[in-house]
């Protein structure tokens, strides 16, 4: 076993250019401001697009510069706010019409869960590139639909895993992709909170497609991918419901659920609406391990492996994701991680197994799922 220090010095690592995959070095420095810059209209003005924004603030590669939404007031406050000229301000029946606004490149559209396909076919029939947020629809079918629309229309989808640039998440990745974690055993993810109001929209499956799952599981989901490094083959999954009154026909409450992989490796993970606090990662191998917690949250993210603290630099991840999204549209750059609509879809088939086997009791072969 070898120290941190050797490990980053073998494999030709500085702190400032953490982790290991290349692509993901230019991530953490000071962009060309010569560069173009990706010009891009948010569809949803709520609160998570409201974070966007502001981090967007610090981009030197991507720039807000339009805006959707059903609210009037929003859009005013908004156009206050960043400078948007008002033939930049669509609501939701004008979308078509960015079609012939020259001065935006790209939608990010941060809606409702059972928005987003539809509202993906629209952008992408502007001829518009689509950043979509998390999950990309509410099942896999849908999934699919977006990125048919979008090849057939010529434009980009992707989908807004902030995770997948994190500096600490790949210089975890990087432990395991490096063989420093020997061979991969095992995979724990906890992610959940207790929620609030009983009447927002996460709790309406006619708007959510779910409940923790679609939310916040997803997170252990993924994670579950990018940490073990390979695709899972079958899953397993319990569903718990204390509440269903709060937790509805259809909203999930808390479903564990298990991971099988092709080396032999699995996943334990827990989704929740009704703990607080559980936002960890646990990746263990034949020759060390590696722990996230806080893995997930807005950050900042923390670790450590069996060769001491994840030292990685703490950024806003969303304006690392943005502007890494920029050279991605704009320059054919390739991401450290996937964040395409096929990495989106792949999320979207276990998510729909997961829920076969919840009420199905059966362990769900993903092999041809």
């Amino acid at each position: 076993m070898i120290s941190r220090r050797k490990f980053i010095q073998k494999a030709g690592l500085t702190a400032s250019t953490l982790p290991l995959m290349p692509a993901a070095e230019t991530l953490f420095n000071n962009q060309n401001q010569n560069q173009a810059v990706l010009r891009v209209a948010i569809m949803g003005l709520g609160s998570y697009a409201n974070r966007v924004a502001r981090a967007m603030e610090s981009c030197t590669r991507a720039k807000v510069v339009g805006v959707i939404s059903g609210t009037p007031s929003k859009v005013k406050e908004w156009q206050a706010r960043y400078s948007i000229p008002e033939e930049n301000c669509y609501n939701y029946e004008t979308i078509s019409e960015i079609a012939s606004n020259k001065n935006i490149d790209a939608v990010y559209i941060i809606t409702p869960n059972a928005l987003h396909c539809e509202q993906t076919l629209q952008v992408a029939k502007a001829g518009k590139h689509v950043i979509c947020e998390k999950p990309m629809a509410i099942n896999a079918v849908e999934g699919a639909r977006m990125i048919a629309a979008c090849e057939a229309a010529g434009v980009q989808l992707l989908i807004g895993y902030r995770m997948h640039f994190e500096p600490k998440t790949l210089e975890a990745i990087a432990l395991r992709a490096s063989g420093e974690l020997g061979k991969i055993l095992f995979f724990q993810g906890l992610s959940g909170f207790r929620i609030g109001n009983p009447n927002q929209w996460r709790l309406n499956k006619k708007l959510s497609g779910g409940g923790a799952m679609m939310d916040i599981g997803i997170y252990s989901i993924n994670g579950a991918r990018y940490m073990i490094g390979e695709e899972p083959t079958w899953v397993t999954a319990q569903e718990t419901k204390t509440d269903p009154i709060k937790f509805k026909e259809g909203i999930d409450e808390t479903i564990q659920f298990q991971l099988g992989f092709p080396s032999g490796a699995i996943a334990s993970c827990l989704s929740t609406y009704s703990m607080n606090d559980l936002d960890r990662f646990y990746l263990n191998g034949t020759k060390g391990q590696v722990e996230m917690q806080p893995s997930t949250g807005y950050g900042p993210i923390s670790g450590r492996s069996h060769l001491g603290p994840l030292k990685a630099p703490v950024v806003t991840h969303q304006t690392i994701q943005m502007d890494a999204m920029a050279g991605i549209l704009l320059n054919n750059e390739k991401a450290p991680v996937a964040v395409d609509g096929y990495e989106g879809l792949k999320d979207m088939k276990i998510i729909d197994a997961i829920f076969k086997a919840v009420s199905t009791g059966q362990k769900i072969s993903l092999t041809n799922w």
